[in-house]
């Protein structure tokens, strides 16, 4: 059983997909930072950077766009890429590509301050703007229209060789302009051709408006917007053959309703109003699944362990042995890390859609004897990410047992969708011990008793108070003594816990140290 939950908060909708009752994906989205890939704006160029041949792009969404030069000149390799399907070309796209990019420079095709249009092809993350095309598509749910280019193509996924050719001559016999192309997405497999006209049409009819709007505006703004998370919830339902969507919130249910009436005689989709007072995503173990994806550390069934680190360049996975390692031979041994290694890889496929982690990622699996058994892992694997919405590309396993893929990064991650940075470690997640800040105290103590402070007050967190009881106070108040100062000693939680302050006894003055 495949279902939809949606968890519709004020500031917050939660999309949660069930795959026979467990957590197989995850979408959190917070109403301020909606999703901006798929829209297009009408951009103002702020900078352009010669040397990497790219521009920076005002689009009115915080941070400036950024935009390559290869965002810019039609390719048509890229296009292949992103909609997994394939042109009908009578030329390489790869030396096409090539030829373009030697014959062009950024500057000749933008100007500072000019306007352009351009579309949100990779979610702002962090301090970095989206990343932006001028090679614009419009989605629809069976067709994809390519506005400035002229090219026309079906999905890979459609594998059935006459549905291909069927939809090859169908999009070919549209009456378009030349200048613009289609693609038919996997869906249309299963549409009529009135369908696809009337969904061609309306893309038409979408780009005329776009182009309307970009001309009557004065200022950098948003001109199309992609469908929201309710829309693509219900669509992806429909699409998958799900078989119910469950919605919490009255009227988002009304709204679900809407939505799939316009589909309701393709497929009969449950879509129900969650009425139970326990909360829906506690109730189906949602929440759980949620902190448990938030953690640093998750454990196997198997008694293994994962641990999730990320650097500033890459994410790394470390699979454990755990509490599985008592084996009586070493054939023993073998055997159980491979099921420990298998166990792994579902789970890192799992949780790499949860968390939502993008980038460089490198597996550290535990080393096993057998290349058999390296590349059963392996496969399984790749078999894990078969269905990951987010294009993946994995290599072979090292020597070491490491393997290195690359996940497709389109929007935050979980943790930096609900962190931020703490301002005690600055995001190193480690502070001083209690003894080194004593340490620290007592170098500054003896400093200011050679200046000749003969009243002081050390000021600190109360978290240091039951650490310096235990013999540092006297040692202070020894030295002290000795320089023939007196000491004092008092905390505040308006302090970090590492931080301490000393002050005058004679004015009350803060002692610079």
């Amino acid at each position: 059983m495949q279902e939809i939950l949606l968890n519709v908060e004020s500031k917050e909708i939660r999309y949660a997909h069930l795959k026979n009752g467990q957590l197989y994906d995850l979408i959190v989205e917070r109403k301020k930072t909606r999703q901006l890939t798929g829209n297009i704006y009408r951009g103002r160029v702020t900078n352009i950077l010669h040397n990497i041949q790219s521009a920076f792009i005002d689009i009115n969404e915080g941070e400036n766009g950024f935009i390559h030069i290869s965002d810019i000149l039609e390719n048509t390799q890229k296009f292949q890429e992103m909609f997994d399907m394939d042109f009908d070309l009578d030329y390489d796209p790869k030396s096409q590509t090539n030829k373009q990019r030697k014959e062009s420079d950024i500057s000749k095709i933008l100007k500072i301050d000019h306007p352009v249009l351009v579309q949100v092809v990779k979610e702002p993350i962090g301090s970095k703007g989206a990343r932006l095309t001028s090679n614009v598509s419009i989605a629809g749910r069976y067709l994809v229209l390519l506005p400035n280019t002229p090219h026309r193509g079906v999905s890979r996924k459609i594998e059935d060789r006459s549905a291909r050719d069927r939809l090859k001559n169908l999009i070919k016999a549209f009456e378009m302009p030349q200048d613009m192309g289609l693609i038919c997405r996997t869906a249309s497999v299963n549409a009529s051709t009135e369908s696809l006209i009337d969904e061609a049409n309306d893309l038409l009819k979408t780009w005329q408006s776009i182009m309307e709007n970009f001309n009557k505006a004065t200022k950098p703004t948003c001109l199309f917007e992609e469908s929201d998370l309710i829309k693509r919830a219900i669509m992806t339902a429909v699409d998958k053959k799900f078989d119910r969507v469950l919605v919490d919130d009255y009227a988002t249910y009304q709204a679900c309703k809407r939505i799939y009436s316009k589909y309701a005689n393709e497929y009969a989709l449950k879509i129900e109003y969650y009425r139970d007072k326990v909360p829906m995503y506690e109730r189906f173990n949602v929440e759980k699944e949620i902190d448990r994806a938030l953690k640093r550390k998750i454990w196997l069934s198997s008694g293994g362990y994962l641990y999730f680190d990320r650097t500033e360049a890459m994410h790394t996975i470390d699979v454990n042995s755990g509490r599985s390692t008592q084996q009586s031979s070493k054939t023993d041994v073998e055997s159980s890390l491979v099921h420990i290694n298998m166990e792994a890889a579902e789970e890192i496929a799992r949780q790499l859609r949860l968390r939502n982690i993008g980038g460089l990622i490198i597996c550290d699996f535990i080393d096993m004897r057998s290349r058999k058994n390296q590349r059963r892992v392996l496969d399984r694997l790749k078999e894990a990410m078969k269905d990951d919405s987010a294009k993946c590309t994995i290599l072979g396993m090292s020597e070491f047992g490491l393997i290195e893929m690359t996940r497709q990064r389109n929007r935050e991650s979980l943790t930096q969708t609900m962190f931020t940075n703490c301002p005690y470690c600055s995001g190193s997640g480690l502070v001083k011990t209690h003894e080194s800040v004593a340490i620290e105290i007592e170098r500054v103590l003896k400093k200011l008793l050679s200046q000749q402070e003969f009243g002081i007050e050390i000021v600190y967190h109360p978290e240091l108070e039951h650490y310096l009881n235990h013999g540092d106070k006297e040692y202070f108040i020894d030295l002290a003594e000795k320089a023939n100062a007196q000491l004092k000693f008092r905390t505040t939680e308006n302090l970090h816990i590492n931080d301490f302050q000393f002050y005058s006894m004679t004015n009350g003055k803060k002692i610079d140290v």
